[in-house]
């Protein structure tokens, strides 16, 4: 390798130098005695603090109803942490001095002298920064967003009108409603007392490093950005496939179905990442003004096209891994006639300059042979010319690949000679991987996600306008499935990619689906 190979290989360009600085501030955890409190959240903020990204000083108060104290809580966490951490063993000197800085508050969501005494707490921490500079993560049912924020306001804990030099945000989870309605009334009880730009939604699929990283593969590499249009892309997949059925979730499913946990959410999110235009800069709003943009853009829907451009699916009882597994109306809590999706495929288009015409093939679904994240980009034939006369239907089609869970990386597939004196023309891939690249590369999407809601950043995080837009495209679908059973199409067995309905939505436009392949 020679001086200037050497040069290229280590040219890194740092483009946050300029990001906001995390200030001392304190993170108060509502629904502290949680699932998501013990697997995601401590974890998460104890990396964060290993790897020195928490500010000096900071605070963590758990918040929740049960009878305990600050070294029992302590207790539970560490045990959680043995099992949930990233990295073991827990480095015992390190989680001392984290847990020292961890605290519990007992109270009842609706009790107002729990808030008081929430109030005292924070004032006692003898640092004006750990009151002033609060951060509320509300990890409860969304039915309790509003009282809890009301509460916060109530105590001044929470202000519209916060004094220079101080903030107060709330970080809130999915589900944000359950359907347009109920988000839009949601979202009017969250900004009672709050602003918008106080307001985090967290979808932790945003926090993902490879779903990150398809803003920075887009803009930056100008080769793509050339070819990133109808003329050239002749139609988009994006999956997102799990290997395990619902489980003990069969209550939620029967509300939610395929549409509503993952349509609504994780693979519209994708979609409008990897159809947006380049924003004008990296500033959280611009980035988050050309999202809405796609999503709005998303031809509507009439209940007559939901037949014809949506498909859903259910799983009967049916082999994985050499394990029987039971159908969908064997679960737990399910109905024995449930007509939910625990399959969803979609074709949608965009009816804009860039996208015009081109379809964009989503498709999610449980008890699925892999589970696996991927979007691929098939680019349009060659002409019926030279190589693709002679080779016909055989010839296949470049495509771009983006994995982005596992196996993380990006595949470049095109086609090339087999050696030796025959004429003979198969695909071929360039691959990069995350791994083989950078080594182990990523930290869990919360460390990233709680340290920009700290920071103030908000790029990664869901507008409301988003979540509203987004809803209105799931009613659509839902309006147009009222009262239709599903049909013998429509069932699949466990363990493989999906009803035979879902193969029929591709061959109508000639396409066939691209299943994501297993870890080599």
């Amino acid at each position: 390798m020679n001086e200037q190979d050497s040069l290229d290989e280590l040219i890194t360009c740092r483009v946050k130098e300029g990001k906001k600085i995390v200030e001392p501030s304190t993170i108060v955890i509502f629904g502290a005695s949680g699932d998501l409190t013990a697997r995601k959240l401590i974890p998460a903020l104890y990396h964060l603090f290993s790897a020195e990204q928490l500010p000096a000083p900071f605070r963590i108060v758990g918040f929740a109803r049960r009878e305990k104290n600050d070294a029992e809580w302590r207790a539970e966490l560490k045990t959680a942490l043995d099992q949930f951490s990233r990295t073991k063993p827990v480095n015992e000197k390190v989680w001392e001095e984290f847990s020292a800085n961890v605290y519990y508050c007992q109270g009842d969501f609706s009790d107002s002298k729990a808030y008081e005494k929430l109030e005292k707490l924070l004032s006692s921490f003898g640092n004006d920064s750990l009151r002033r500079n609060l951060l509320f993560y509300l990890a409860t049912s969304p039915s309790q967003f509003a009282e809890v924020v009301e509460e916060l306001h109530g105590a001044g804990l929470l202000r519209l009108d916060a004094p220079a030099g101080s903030w107060q945000r709330i970080v809130v989870e999915k589900p944000f409603g359950h359907d347009l309605p109920s988000a839009k009334q949601l979202n009017t009880d969250l900004t009672r007392f709050a602003h918008e730009r106080q307001v985090f939604r967290i979808d932790h699929y945003l926090g993902k490093e490879t779903v990150q990283n398809i803003l920075m593969f887009r803009f930056s590499n100008s080769i793509f950005e050339q070819l990133w249009n109808r003329q050239t892309i002749d139609h988009v997949q994006i999956t997102v496939s799990e290997r395990l059925g619902v489980g003990g979730r069969g209550g939620y499913y029967e509300e939610a179905g395929a549409i509503r946990d993952m349509v609504q959410n994780h693979l519209l999110q994708v979609l409008s990442l990897i159809a947006m235009e380049p924003p004008v800069s990296l500033d959280a709003e611009a980035v988050r003004d050309e999202k809405v943009k796609v999503l709005k853009s998303i031809r509507a829907l009439r209940p007559e096209d939901v037949s014809k451009q949506i498909v859903r699916g259910q799983y009967f009882a049916g082999m994985l891994d050499g394990q029987l597994r039971p159908g969908y109306r064997q679960e737990a809590k399910v109905k024995t006639d449930s007509n939910v999706e625990t399959y969803v495929a979609l074709k949608l288009f965009l009816d804009n300059w860039r996208w015009s015409g081109v379809p964009f093939y989503l498709r999610t679904g449980k008890y699925l042979p892999l589970s696996a994240s991927e979007v691929r980009i098939e680019f349009r034939k060659a002409p019926y010319v030279l190589f693709a006369a002679k080779s016909g239907t055989t010839l296949d089609a470049n495509a771009l690949t983006l994995r982005l869970q596992p196996n993380e990386g990006i595949s470049l597939r095109f086609n090339g000679k087999v050696p030796g004196t025959s004429l003979q023309l198969r695909p071929v891939k360039m691959h990069f991987s995350y791994d083989t690249e950078f080594g182990a590369y990523t930290p869990e999407a919360y460390e990233r996600l709680l340290l920009e809601a700290m920071a103030g950043d908000a790029t990664l995080f869901i507008r409301r306008d988003e979540v509203e837009t987004a809803w209105g495209i799931v009613d659509s679908i839902r309006s147009g499935w009222e009262g239709k059973s599903l049909s013998n199409r429509e069932f699949y067995s466990a363990g493989t990619w999906g009803p035979v309905a879902a193969e029929d939505l591709l061959a109508q436009s000639g396409h066939r689906w691209r299943d994501p392949q297993p870890i080599q």
